[in-house]
This record gives C-alpha cells, structure tokens and sequence, in this order.
C-alpha cells in the first residue's frame, strides 16, 4: 500500500509539472504587462511599492503570513501561479515563507547585495514583480526559506481554483485531502 501511495504521489507530481509548464507557457504569451500608470491605478500603494519599487512590507502586519487555508498564490500583478500552501510553513519571520514554489519557471532568482549583506532576491518571470528573497535556512526537503511579501501575492483559495482558471492545480490539493 505504501508503494502504491508513493507512486501515485510521484505520477500526481509528474502531471502536475507538465501542467505547468505548459500554463507557464501559455501565460507567457497572453500576459502583457501594464505600464506604471496602470500599475498604479491598479494597485493599492503597498502593493506597489514592493512589486514595482523593491520595498518590503512589515513583518506581521500584512495579509498572508499566518493564513492556513489550503489554495495557491499567484503574482499580484500578472496572475501567474508562485506557490502552494501545501509548501508554505512558519518561518516565525512575520512573512508568508515557502520551501519551494509550486512552479519553478514563474520565479526569476538574483543576486542581491545590500551593504555586506548578500542574498538572493526572487521576482515573477512574467509580471517581474519584486516578490522577496529565499534564503538557505528552510526546513527539509530543500532547506530553503522563500521569504515572500503578502502584497506581492494573490491567494486563491481551492474552492475557488477552478472558476478562477487554475483547476490544472487540483489533483496536489486532492490527493493529500486538502480539498476545502
């Protein structure tokens, strides 16, 4: 039975990365970014200034770091999918923070030195929104902490996936029965 639950796990992940790819892909080529003007109207100010001028929000005091409902978080600015609640952990930072992001090819990674202070910065492939940093103090299975500001982000709670367009994220809720 333990063989059979590994293997299904393991064909859920292998679907699931192939769906988003190919949902990378697609968003790529739909997506056209707003211009500032836009963004700003759009946006509220908090949102905008982390996503467009690289701020970062305070700890604690922002939207997603100690919500527990089971869904994904998309790009504030462009709607792509970043990361899951299944990956999602308290850091005790006072920040959303996620081992992974449930699709890799919609985070960009780079270099971020700040005074003496090297780190890695992490933004959106399709929006280039600043999102946070990740840091290579996380729990297992990476040991890596994404660090990520709830204005940056949208949650999607899983009730809502499929009318919202991103039911193709499903079958991970489902097959740890985190279908709320």
């Amino acid at each position: 039975m333990s063989r059979f639950i590994s293997f299904t796990a393991a064909a859920i992940m292998l679907v699931t990365a192939a769906l988003t790819a190919a949902l990378t892909a697609e968003t790529a080529l739909a997506f056209t970014k707003p211009s500032q003007v836009d963004l700003k109207a759009q946006l509220s100010p908090i949102q905008y200034a982390v996503t467009q001028e690289d701020r970062t929000e305070p700890p604690y005091r922002n939207r997603y770091w100690n919500l527990k409902t089971h869904g994904i978080y998309v790009d504030v600015v462009s709607g792509e999918v970043l990361f899951s609640s299944l990956d999602k952990y308290d850091s005790n930072t006072g920040w959303p923070s996620f081992t992974r992001p449930l699709v890799d090819e919609a985070i960009v990674e780079r270099d971020d030195s700040l005074l003496f202070i090297q780190r890695t910065e992490v933004r959106s492939l399709n929006g280039d929104s600043h999102l946070g940093h990740v840091f290579p103090d996380g729990p297992a299975p990476t040991g890596l902490r994404y660090c990520i500001n709830s204005a940056a982000l949208r949650f999607v709670a899983v009730k809502n996936m499929e009318a919202e367009g991103y039911g193709a994220f499903l079958p991970a809720f489902e097959s740890v029965g985190a279908y709320n």
